[in-house]
C-alpha cells in the first residue's frame, strides 16, 4: 500500500504543482483538504501514514488529551510546517509513538532578521521618531535613542535555530550574549560564544531580553511579574516566539510603572488583538502583526523543506527536525544523510 500523506490544514495556500509531482515520483499518495471539523479530519486522515499541517491550523488540537490521535491508527508522524508546535498535541503524539516534525530552518533567517529589526527599532526609537516627523515635528529630543548596542548584554530565552541566527547577526555589534535553554548542549553555547545561565540570571544581567522558546504548558506566562521585576529598569523585551509566553497584564504594568523601559512584540496573547489592548496605546512598545517568519522566499522554502521531510519519513529516515526526539516511534527509522 502506498505511503499516504494527508495535508489537513494549509491556511488557504495553493499547493504548488511540483509538490504533487514529487510525491507521485516518490510513490507517495497526497490528499489535500482544508479540514474545518473533526468529521472532515477523520474522513481525510483516518488511514494516513503522515498528517501534515501547513501553518497554524488547530484542527488536531482538541485539548491535548490522548484521545486526540487514537482515531488515526496508521499515523506514524505529524509534520507541522513552521516552527511552533503549540497547535499540535505533541504529548499525545509522543505517548502513541507518533513523531512530530517541524521546519524551523524555513523561517529562522527571517525571524532572526525581524528580531534584529525590532531590537533596533525599540532601542533607536525609530517608529516614534517617524510618527513625529510625519506630524510635522522635527525634535531630536522626542524619541531620543535609548542606547547603543555595542558593549551591551543580550539575553536569550531559548537557544534554538532562530536565537543562534540572531546571535550571529548581532555579533558585529560586539555585544555580550547570555542564554537560558535546558535542552541545548554546552557545545552549542560554546560554539556561539554564548554563556549559558539560569533564567533568573539571564533576566537580571541583560540589557535586552529576546524570547525564542516554544509555547508549552511550562512556558505559558513564563515571563510574568517576578521575571519582569528581575529585569533592569532600562531593559528591553523582544518577543518573536508566542504571545502567551508573556503575561500581557504584567507586561503593561512593567512598561507603565518603570520595571522595564520598552518592548518589541511580533506576537500577542490574542491575535488579532482586542483593539482596546492597552499595550497598543504605549509609545514605548513597537508591535508588528506576527509577520516575523515571512519573506519573499518563505513559501518556496517552506514547501521545499516540508516535502523533503515527508519524503525522508516515507523512506524510513528521521526528519531533520524532530520536536519529540525521545519518542519511541511506531516505525523503524534510521539516521540518513541530510
Amino acid at each position: 500500500m502506498a505511503f499516504k500523506v494527508a495535508l489537513v490544514g494549509h491556511e488557504g495556500q495553493i499547493v504548488p504543482d511540483w509538490v504533487f509531482e514529487r510525491m507521485v515520483s516518490e510513490g507517495i499518495t497526497l490528499i489535500v483538504n482544508e479540514c474545518q471539523t473533526r468529521d472532515e479530519l477523520l474522513r481525510t486522515a483516518e488511514d494516513a501514514d503522515l498528517i501534515w499541517v501547513f501553518g497554524g491550523s488547530r484542527i488536531l488540537f482538541n485539548g491535548g488529551n490522548s484521545d486526540d490521535l487514537v482515531s488515526f491508527p496508521r499515523c506514524g508522524a505529524i509534520l507541522r510546517t513552521g516552527s511552533g508546535t503549540d497547535n499540535i498535541p505533541v504529548e499525545s503524539a509522543t505517548q502513541l509513538g507518533i513523531i512530530v516534525a517541524n521546519t524551523p530552518e524555513a523561517l529562522s533567517d527571517a525571524v532572526s532578521d525581524h528580531a534584529t529589526g525590532l531590537l533596533l527599532a525599540v532601542v533607536r526609537q525609530i517608529p516614534l521618531q517617524d510618527r513625529a516627523v510625519r506630524g510635522r515635528g522635527w525634535d531630536r529630543n522626542h524619541g531620543f535613542p535609548r542606547s547603543r548596542l555595542r558593549g551591551r548584554t543580550l539575553g536569550l530565552v531559548g537557544f534554538g535555530n532562530i536565537a543562534q541566527a540572531f546571535v550571529r547577526k548581532l555579533s558585529g555589534f560586539r555585544m555580550k550574549f547570555l542564554a537560558h535553554d535546558p535542552y541545548v548542549s554546552p557545545t552549542v553555547f560554546r560554539d556561539h560564544s554564548v554563556t549559558s545561565l539560569e533564567l533568573d540570571e539571564v533576566l537580571a544581567q541583560s540589557d535586552f531580553v529576546s524570547l525564542h522558546c516554544p509555547l508549552t504548558p511550562e512556558t505559558t506566562h513564563l515571563i510574568g511579574e517576578r521575571q519582569l521585576r528581575l529585569m533592569k529598569p532600562t531593559g528591553v523585551l523582544i518577543n518573536t516566539s508566542r504571545g502567551s509566553v508573556v503575561d500581557e497584564r504584567m507586561l503593561f504594568r512593567a512598561l507603565t510603572e518603570g520595571w522595564i523601559a520598552a518592548a518589541g512584540l511580533d506576537v500577542l496573547e490574542k491575535e488579532p488583538p482586542d483593539w482596546n489592548n492597552p499595550l497598543l496605546k504605549l509609545d514605548n512598545v513597537v508591535v508588528t502583526p506576527h509577520i516575523a517568519a515571512f519573506s519573499d522566499d518563505y513559501l518556496d522554502e517552506s514547501w521545499t523543506i516540508s516535502v523533503n521531510a515527508v519524503v525522508a519519513l516515507a523512506q524510513g529516515c528521521w526528519p531533520r527536525s524532530c520536536v519529540n526526539g525521545r519518542v519511541n516511534p511506531r516505525w523503524n527509522l534510521r539516521r540518513c544523510e541530510a
